[in-house]
């Protein structure tokens, strides 16, 4: 299973990249720096969601229904015009649902890295979500997911991809829990802002970890 930084590089994920450029007026460059940090962190916090019979629960029925996968068939419909107001909305939710109350500081720490503006991040994020929760439902489909352990197997691969799936998701998991409280969100924004030995930041230790 390819990775999800794998499908960034991919033909799919420069439509993705300059589609979310042209409804945020990013630079396209720096929404490819942002969408390469912000979607590994998401994918583990759900991985982290889907760690509980009822987050896996909840994620499995959207994935089922809702978030199929049909968003990835028409992404030239999604961004022609600029994005509609209810997928943004259903981003806001989804972003609300994963990263809590931890969303502004995850925010603000992606933007200190990327170099844009928090109300830009926020945009780019909106519409990033979700075209990955479409990616998810899409794995989850084609491979016949039915329970929390076949959930968790699609999220681990899309997160470190290959044969490396579980141990790279094993490194970001505990890297980014650095304070071993069990919540990898209360780093993210230390992972990213800090200088120092850690001066590489989030995109650092991605970049290390998929040989970017």
């Amino acid at each position: 299973m390819a990775g999800i930084l794998d499908l960034l590089n991919s033909d799919l994920g420069k439509t993705i990249i300059s589609g979310v450029s042209g409804q945020t007026g990013a630079p396209q460059n720096k929404t490819a720096d942002l969408l390469s940090m912000a979607m590994p962190v998401l994918m583990g916090a759900m991985q982290k969601n889907a760690s509980t019979p009822e987050g896996a629960q909840g994620l499995l029925g959207a994935v089922m229904g809702k978030h199929d996968g049909g968003i990835l068939d028409n992404l030239g419909g999604l961004f022609q015009g600029g994005v509609d107001d209810a997928v943004m909305q259903d981003g806001d939710n989804i972003l609300g649902h994963v990263l809590g109350a931890k969303k502004t500081n995850v925010e603000a720490a992606l933007s200190q890295k990327s170099g844009l503006d928090m109300s830009q991040v926020a945009q780019i994020m909106k519409v990033a979500a979700p075209i990955l929760m479409g990616v998810i439902g899409k794995q989850a489909r084609q491979q016949n997911v039915s329970n929390q352990n076949d959930l968790s197997s699609v999220l681990g691969g899309l997160l470190g991809g290959g044969d490396n799936a579980n141990k790279q998701q094993s490194l970001i998991e505990s890297f980014l829990d650095a304070d071993g409280d069990g919540s990898i969100l209360d780093d993210v924004a230390g992972m990213v802002l800090n200088s120092g030995s850690a001066k590489k930041g989030l995109g650092g230790l991605l970049g290390g970890l998929f040989g970017k």
